[in-house]
């Protein structure tokens, strides 16, 4: 590679600039040429810059990463996979909306950020997808990828990547919600359709049963036949922490079985293994809270994690009206200042829209759908001036549904406080 090494030019003092017994006062400038210019090979190596070892996307700040594509975004990132050949695990929904709330608690009990790749058109910068996953530490010290399939993006796109995600991971995660067992056949062709066709180098599936375990037990074999991938199915798991206790259970698992045998004892000490070594091992999922004073959950803070565990609810908060301050908030994004803020923006306006028209001054209720969400408002029971915004997937969720679940849980509040 050339360098150029760039020298200021001292002029005379009859040119105007400092002479030789001027006081310099160009030398905070002069310092910064001292450096070398240095040449990238091509554009490719420019917009690369400093990454993550053997993981696609360029880290640019915090929790976000960058990965600049000239083609569509699914084949470019199987380019990559195909390319660096990182070793991940893939958590993909099937019938549910998951994924991406095992992720955040995962994040929480470890006291680690998500984080994010936005795929971008290159030239332009348009984002194309956003993808998130959690980097978690293993035994050796290094650590370990995984993502949600859970992707941002227009459809055909989402599935496509979702599709490349789990196709090249080490371990294929898939949670399968509450499916009749006709739907859950048919929900399960296109993961077998795909798997035929290839590429499809994973060889380790992992079936997490969040209802039923045996229908389940009985569809997902067929997803085996002719393919050459190993499918397992876990009994039905009901807490994040057993789910995670099953999957880095499978991870290690895999990483014993392609571990090198041990070689005879030497009479010296044998070298230590390379960083590709397949000794990382996942730990188990830290606990949710640290020993000590055991925490009291507050009233609210149950009521958030009930809505949060009914069926297609992807976040939830609950929040001060007139401040739009969260207060309370579970699942994964949006984030609790996102929802809090347009929570009260949206009240604001159907109060005034209310005000307007004559009718009650009282506090509205809604149920808004926007693209492939619903948006459900509602006053919190015994919380003068507190709100409830949830936001529901539209696929695995009916909003009247949702209303009269979450209803149930007003009795929370009629119980005496401890």
């Amino acid at each position: 590679m050339t360098a150029i090494s760039m020298r200021p030019v001292r002029a005379s003092s009859t040119s105007g600039m400092p002479g030789k017994d001027a006081p310099d006062d160009w030398g905070s400038t002069r310092s910064e040429t001292v450096a070398p210019t240095q040449f990238a090979r091509d554009e490719n190596d420019y917009l690369a810059g400093p990454k993550d070892v053997g993981q696609i996307g360029r880290h640019v700040a915090g929790d976000q990463h960058e990965l600049f594509v000239s083609c569509d975004p699914a084949e470019a990132v199987q380019q990559q996979l195909e390319h660096l050949r990182p070793e991940y695990i893939a958590l993909h929904d099937l019938g549910t909306a998951s994924t991406r709330k095992l992720l955040a608690g995962v994040a929480a009990a470890s006291q680690r950020a998500l984080q994010k790749l936005m795929i971008r058109r290159q030239g332009f910068g348009t984002p194309l997808a956003t993808l998130e996953f959690l980097d978690l530490p293993t035994g050796d010290g290094r650590s370990l990828r995984v993502y949600t399939t859970e992707v941002d993006a227009d459809t055909a796109t989402r599935h496509q990547l979702s599709r490349v995600l789990l196709a090249y991971s080490r371990l294929g995660v898939v949670m399968v919600g509450d499916l009749p067992a006709h739907l859950l056949k048919s929900s399960l062709e296109p993961l077998r359709d795909a798997m035929i066709a290839g590429p499809w180098p994973n060889r380790e599936l992992l079936m997490l049963p969040l209802a039923s375990a045996a229908t389940l037990a009985h569809e997902a074999p067929a997803l085996a036949n002719g393919t050459g991938v190993q499918v397992r199915t876990t009994p039905q798991v009901t807490r994040p922490a057993d789910a995670w206790s099953f999957i880095s259970g499978a991870f290690n698992k895999l990483r014993e079985q392609a571990a090198p045998a041990a070689a005879p004892v030497q009479p010296t000490p044998a070298p230590a293994p390379p960083a590709s070594s397949s000794s990382a091992r996942m730990t188990p999922m830290p606990p949710l809270r640290r020993q000590g004073t055991p925490v009291v959950e507050s009233t609210l803070g149950r009521y958030v994690r009930l809505l949060a565990d009914l069926p297609g609810v992807v976040s939830c908060c609950v929040f001060e009206i007139a401040g739009g301050r969260p207060l309370v908030h579970a699942g994964a994004r949006p984030g609790p200042e996102e929802l809090a803020t347009q929570g009260a923006s949206l009240l604001a306006a159907l109060g005034g829209t209310s005000r307007a028209l004559g009718f009650s001054h009282a506090l509205p209720e809604a149920a808004i759908t926007v693209g492939n969400h619903h948006l459900l408002l509602r006053g919190v029971p015994k919380h003068p001036g507190v709100a409830l915004h949830a936001v529901l997937d539209m696929h695995h969720a009916n909003p009247t549904l949702a209303r009269l679940q979450i209803g149930r849980h007003d009795a929370l509040f009629d119980e005496p406080s401890s």
